[in-house]
């Protein structure tokens, strides 16, 4: 392995920059060093220090000590204190550095190196004996949560006491006597529990140390974050080794949380959080509530309590030069960590910040205005995915509003759900399609299952840079935080609230744009997307090469995706339309007859409802290509199934309840994926396909002459395996094509294709665009048939099996790019030599999955195809791939 500590701070620090060996804090902290701002000094040992470690059963590679020391002793020498040292100890913070920032998904250590000799040292060359020894019971319950596994919640609970039996409230008001008592408290907790004293040697400390940021990296709850955001298991944590530098050290010291422009809302303005007198921990874990940094926000919150930039006005003019230089430097709006010691400003990590959608868009298009980034650059910046934050109603201004208390508007957005106390009741929760708000005093990282399964988050503390809003922004989940008048008791189950109780399971709506936590559900409205979302999109647009449509059978939905730039419709199920109340009827008409005759019969009825739902979805799509999936599911989903459903359909059909149980029996199928639909129906019963190629070539008909503006049907037969049954059913299309041309006295340009969603198609692919005019790529079923795991029930392991890295992604959400994503290739490759202008497209859901889209984009696809909201994320995550493969 070569060098596995890279230095920074002094002359010392590392030409190295990659986030892949660093991680990006690691990164970050080298970078600020090598441009003069002010650093504590420290070293980072690498990610594949990480790997090795559990490649070689937890164990630390050989040379990693001998590493350690020297960097330890570059901190020393620049600091001019020694670890371990009596007289005047130098201690260190063990920090976690992912390549991706993963907020409070894993563990950090502050104030490494205290003990019972070198808090006496630290007392008396700090000239502070309280703050001495608050850094010290800090250490030991902080090291004994994350090192030794033992319960934070025992500490914190001695904690309460120590303050209730002393009359205080806060804990400033605690005194160095009062740490030290509390100090051997805790010291007795450990030993209690473990049955060994605390650790007092600095070297133990740290390797313990050490050793535990590398097993955060497999904790449950980093497990759950990675699968999330799709974060690869190998990629592993770099371990950050800094110097501490004291933000407890008086009223003249100070920690805080910034970003160079507001997350929430994309403003060119300062924003972010600061206590006096603290460490770093107090305002991410949300153990006090943080006051604001600049004078505007204090005033306009109504807040007390002085800002920053009024309490300490040169630091605070010091921290806004720091601001530029690093937003400049790094061309992106940053996320900063810094502290105060006695005065003097020293920078702990910068990143780029978190935001939302609203946010990201501001910030890009603002940037390329400024002449920061270019126009491309602010399409790449801006995550497809979430723009599905601005995608989906907000509440209704106009709706009445019950009003229980106002938090901080911690995450934008609204949400209505169930109160839930616990993430885990949360989670279950929403498996059973409820819609939930988690509801905590505070979140911590264990929560991040029901934070996901949530539609919204609500704390009682906390603040705008707590764990919970951090991570609600970058999920896109509202998120209240700091509802201070919330009292909730979760053993009972009840939250109270201005004299109200309400319980779990009652309706709780959220606005995480005002902070206003509200009984009931409200009224929400659809969005209006325009501004610097317009901007993007033009942007977008320019550059991209895919085309994007829309997968949509209403009229309403063509043109929710219409009005969001579908260029035409990419899979139109026409078997949606069959479930309607008014046609079930005629269907299991069709269904039940016994011969042609009577199916045809029934048929006829279908006939007029068919053509006049292609004729308004066609005139929605005027001029644009709308491609519509023949009957694809087997005919037994439209007979009942219930006991107390069959007379009331037999009596509607005009037949008797045994004969409709036989059919119903004759039908079933014991695996309908793979029996008797798609175009096996259409071989079976062409008539079927007959009335809807029919109403189809109608319809276009009659909306190019009413109009004057001609649809461009695409006519997709599903789940072909052979040429010969598409050829089958492309004759009987074709036909009523002409027929009803000859009927209508005019022609129509229509296409004739398939969904390419079977192994044996995709190879035989060549074969079959001799005669297909299209492909369309049904992923759904082409990864179910491909893996041959069911999509309905794979929810049942596939969890397991992303956990286990047998997967990466789920496949239904994300393309299995090295299984399915190879059949797509070879059909793609051997239908353009059968057929050099078959157009090649997918309408499977992953036709809105950023990912998914990169590998079509490479593949050369002419299209993608997604739900209508998901229409501006395909627009967007196309022309990111064309400009990643234009590079």
């Amino acid at each position: 392995m070569t060098t596995m500590v890279h230095l920074f701070g002094g002359d010392a620090t590392t030409s190295e920059r990659s986030k892949e060996l660093l991680g990006g804090k690691g990164s970050n902290l080298a970078e600020m060093a090598s441009i003069g701002l002010p650093v504590p000094p420290g070293f980072t040992i690498t990610t594949d220090v990480c790997a090795a470690y559990y490649a070689n059963g937890e164990q630390f590679p050989a040379g990693l000590i001998e590493e350690v020391a020297a960097g330890i002793a570059h901190i020393e020498g620049i600091t001019g204190k020694t670890f371990g040292d009596a007289a005047d100890p130098l201690l260190v913070s063990v920090r976690s550095g992912a390549r991706v920032s993963m907020p409070g998904m894993m563990d950090t250590v502050l104030n490494l190196g205290l003990n019972d000799r070198t808090v006496v040292g630290l007392s008396d060359a700090s000239g502070d004996p309280r703050f001495a020894w608050d850094s010290y019971r800090r250490f030991v319950q902080m090291y004994a949560d994350v090192v030794m596994g033992l319960d934070h919640a025992e500490f914190e609970e001695a904690l309460e006491i120590a303050k209730e039996d002393r009359g205080f409230y806060l804990d400033t008001e605690m005194s160095a006597e009062d740490w030290q008592a509390l100090v051997k408290e805790y010291q007795a907790i450990v030993e209690r529990e473990t049955g060994a004293p605390f650790p007092q040697e600095p070297n133990d400390q740290l390797w313990g140390a050490v050793g535990a940021v590398f097993a955060s990296w497999e904790s449950d709850r980093a497990k759950v974050y990675r699968r999330l955001n799709s974060i690869p298991a190998e990629w592993g944590t770099a371990v950050n080794i800094q110097a501490m530098v004291f933000g407890n050290m008086g009223d003249t010291s100070a920690t805080g949380v910034a970003f160079t422009r507001d997350p929430a809302t994309g403003e060119r303005a300062w924003y972010g959080e600061w206590l006096i007198n603290a460490q770093g921990e107090d305002v991410v874990a949300g153990i006090r509530t943080p006051q604001y940094l600049t004078k505007v926000a204090r005033e306009k919150a109504g807040a007390k309590p002085l800002s920053m930039e009024e309490a300490m006005p040169e630091t605070f003019e010091e921290l806004g030069r720091v601001f530029d230089t690093l937003e400049t430097h790094y061309r992106d709006m940053q996320d900063i960590e810094f502290t105060v010691e006695r005065g003097t400003l020293w920078m702990l990590q910068t990143r780029s910040g978190k935001r939302t959608a609203k946010a990201a868009l501001k910030i890009a298009v603002d940037m390329a205005a400024e002449g920061l980034i270019t126009e491309e650059e602010a399409v790449g910046r801006v995550d497809p995915g979430a723009l599905d934050q601005l995608l989906h109603p907000t509440l209704d201004p106009d709706a009445p509003r019950d009003v229980l208390t106002k938090g901080l508007p911690a995450s934008p957005g609204a949400a209505s759900g169930k109160i839930m106390f616990t993430a885990d009741g949360a989670e279950k929760a929403a498996e059973m399609g409820e819609a939930v708000i988690l509801v905590r005093v505070e979140t911590s990282p264990e929560d991040i299952h029901g934070m996901h399964a949530a539609k919204g988050i609500l704390t009682a503390r906390g603040g705008m840079t707590s764990h919970a809003a951090v991570v609600a922004r970058g999920m896109g989940r509202p998120c209240v935080s700091g509802a201070g008048g919330l009292s909730i008791d979760g053993n009972a189950r009840v939250l109270r609230v201005g004299g109200r109780e309400l319980r779990e399971g009652d309706i709780l709506t959220l606005d995480g744009s005002t902070g206003e936590v509200m009984a009931g559900e409200v009224k929400t409205l659809l969005p209006e997307l325009v501004g610097d979302f317009g901007t993007l999109m033009v942007w977008a647009d320019k550059v991209r090469r895919m085309k994007v449509r829309a997968n949509a059978e209403t009229p309403q939905d063509a043109q929710v995706a219409r009005d969001f730039g579908a260029e035409g419709i990419g899979l139109c199920r026409t078997e949606h339309m069959f479930f309607d109340a008014a046609r079930i009827t005629a269907v299991r008409e069709m269904i039940l007859a016994e011969n042609e005759a009577g199916r045809r019969a029934a048929l006829a009825k279908l006939l007029p409802e068919q053509r006049g739902d292609f004729a308004a979805i066609f005139g929605v799509m005027a001029g644009l290509p709308v491609t519509i999936r023949l009957l694809d599911p087997p005919l037994h989903e439209f007979l009942p199934t219930r006991e107390e459903d069959f007379a009331d359909v037999a009596a509607a059909a005009g037949v008797g309840i045994e004969a409709l149980k036989a059919r119903a029996n004759e039908l079933h199928e014991f695996n309908p994926m793979l029996g008797h639909r798609g175009c096996r129906l259409g071989v079976t019963y062409p008539e079927i396909y007959e009335m809807q190629a029919r109403a189809i070539f109608e319809a276009a008909c009659d909306v190019a002459a009413e109009t004057g503006a001609a649809p461009i049907p695409e006519v997709m037969i599903p789940l072909v395996a052979t040429r010969r049954e598409f050829d089958l059913m492309k004759a009987v299309v074709d036909a009523q094509a002409k027929a009803v041309f000859d009927e209508k006295g005019r022609e129509i340009a229509y296409l004739v294709g398939t969904m390419i969603e079977l192994p044996r198609a995709a190879l035989m692919a060549g074969e079959i665009a001799e005669t297909a005019e299209f492909f369309s790529f049904g992923t759904n079923d082409l990864t179910q048939t491909t893996i041959g795991i069911s999509r309905d029930d794979a929810g049942r392991f596939l969890t397991q099996y992303v956990d286990k890295g047998i997967f990466l992604t789920d496949p239904f959400v994300s393309l299995d790019v090295e299984g399915v994503g190879q059949l797509i290739e070879i059909a793609a490759d051997r239908g353009r030599k059968a057929r050099p202008d078959v157009k090649l497209g997918i309408c499977g859901e992953h036709g809105g999955d950023a990912p998914s889209i990169h590998f079509c984009e490479k593949t050369g696809l002419d299209y993608v195809s997604a739900s209508p909201y998901r229409v501006p994320i395909a627009r967007l995550a196309a022309a990111q791939a064309a400009l990643k493969k234009g590079k």
